[in-house]
């Protein structure tokens, strides 16, 4: 995914260079449908400007700010609080145990997720293949990447 930047906006004399991304494009970073996206947009949730080609394409910082909500709707309804952030539910795929480990493969939309643990907290869980649960990950290192801006 590759995303839309527009002409730079002045703020004084520091530049701010501003990122968009197309209605398609946001809605896969959100995992939501397009039409999703639409609904936030015809019902006032996310505002759009045309790029340069006249696609609607919504500004990052407002969809970073719509991905929070949406994050703390989703905690809301939660009884327990936890300090870790990165939680991902989804389906277990692959259930590998052998002696006292076991290696659990979780898909969660477009992530996937590997968990080392010992064979019997993965027998405890009844983690078995189709079954869902939640990745809940605190990590004191994250490595982030981008992808580089082609030059012409």
């Amino acid at each position: 995914m590759r995303n839309r930047q527009l002409p730079f906006r002045t703020c004084g004399t520091i530049v701010v260079h501003v990122t968009h991304f197309r209605i398609s494009e946001a809605a896969n970073l959100l995992d939501v449908s397009d039409d999703t996206v639409r609904r936030w947009v015809g019902d006032g949730v996310l505002q759009t400007s045309l790029d340069r080609a006249g696609r609607q394409v919504v500004d990052g910082a407002e969809l970073a700010a719509q991905a929070k909500r949406l994050a703390g709707e989703a905690a809301d309804g939660d009884p327990v609080r936890r300090s870790a952030r990165n939680r991902f539910t989804g389906l277990v795929t692959s259930v590998e145990i052998d002696g006292l480990m076991a290696q659990v493969e979780l898909q969660s939309g477009p992530h996937r997720v590997v968990s080392l643990m010992s064979a019997e907290a993965a027998r405890e869980l009844a983690l078995e293949v189709g079954s869902k649960a939640t990745a809940v990950i605190k990590a004191t290192m994250v490595v982030v990447e981008t992808e580089r801006e082609s030059t012409p």
